[in-house]
């Protein structure tokens, strides 16, 4: 069950954010192991003042005003090779549709044990199911 925080500058079309979620999940469905319908996102777009961002660093050339940072939880741990899959992955399909750079593409996945997650009725559901 990844929970996805995707934060961007505010200003993108109603179909850009469309595409950008839909290809997200579908670089999860393809290459993390993740259910077609295990989709959880939310999508923050902020005022230029309030995402603050380096331009070149550790980047070959340089972050534009159409930066996204994906900040990805998940419950089951993956692998190295699984995680560098997805990062290409998920830039070629960024690239091909809304179309974002690679540069401007930064995704951080932070991984947490069963008993940290509640999905709803304030039940520990991962481990109470075991």
């Amino acid at each position: 069950m990844p929970f996805t925080r995707i934060t961007l500058l505010r200003g993108k079309s109603p179909e850009y954010l469309k595409a950008l979620s839909d290809n997200f999940h579908r670089a999860m469905v393809e290459t993390f192991d993740v259910p077609l319908a295990d989709r959880f996102q939310a999508i923050h777009q902020l005022e230029p003042h309030e995402l603050v961002f380096d331009r070149t660093y550790l980047v070959n050339g340089q972050r534009s005003a159409d930066y996204i940072f994906f900040d990805i939880t998940i419950g089951k741990p993956r692998s190295t090779e699984v995680k560098k899959a997805f990062y290409r992955r998920l830039v070629e399909l960024l690239g091909d549709a809304p179309g974002v750079r690679p540069e401007d593409v930064m995704i951080a996945v932070t991984s947490t044990t069963r008993e940290d997650l509640s999905f709803a009725d304030g039940i520990a559901q991962m481990i109470e199911q075991v």
